[in-house]
């Protein structure tokens, strides 16, 4: 298996996803890991049903992603890795799905969120994610589409609120 792209986007499986990065990273199978979505089975039945048929798709709990992504069922296949949060990121890491590259595309605001870029809305607790996963040698980028160019997450961060570096 080449996982050919782990990324954060609260909208998990949506137009931006099929249309610019299945393409451009050439996946042939879609895995989401995020324990809400994989407990409700309306969204997920209406996520399924939005992915072309020749593209393979797994919506699951954490759990269930780091067992299906470490195991042989996706042998050949060019994954694209969706989370829903900077929680579900770290938690599959800390599990033992190992990514060493984390894209962040879409994270919501939410009461307590600061905004850091157009799409991108982090409290303390995503700032303290992102670092336990920058200091593992995760290499952290935020990029919405593809023709964006990438941006170091440090440097979204005001420099009254950097921590660390």
């Amino acid at each position: 298996m080449a996982l050919v792209l782990a990324r954060i986007d609260n909208r998990l499986i949506h137009g931006q996803v099929l249309e610019s990065w299945v393409p451009f990273v050439r996946a042939d199978c879609i895995v989401v890991a995020n324990d809400e979505i994989a407990g409700n089975q309306l969204q997920k039945l209406m996520m399924q049903a939005s992915v072309p048929s020749r593209i393979r798709v797994e919506i699951g709990t954490v759990a269930e992603a780091i067992a299906l992504v470490n195991s042989t069922q996706l042998d050949h296949r060019r994954v694209l890795l969706l989370f829903g949060t900077t929680s579900d990121a770290v938690r599959a890491y800390q599990g033992g799905l190992i990514y060493n590259r984390l894209n962040l595309g879409n994270l919501q605001a939410n009461k307590g969120k600061a905004r850091l870029s157009c799409t991108l809305f982090l409290d303390p607790a995503d700032l303290d994610r992102l670092e336990l996963l920058d200091q593992a040698g995760v290499k952290i980028t935020a990029r919405c589409i593809p023709a964006d160019g990438e941006r170091p997450w440090r440097k979204l961060i005001p420099a009254s609120r950097r921590r660390g570096k």
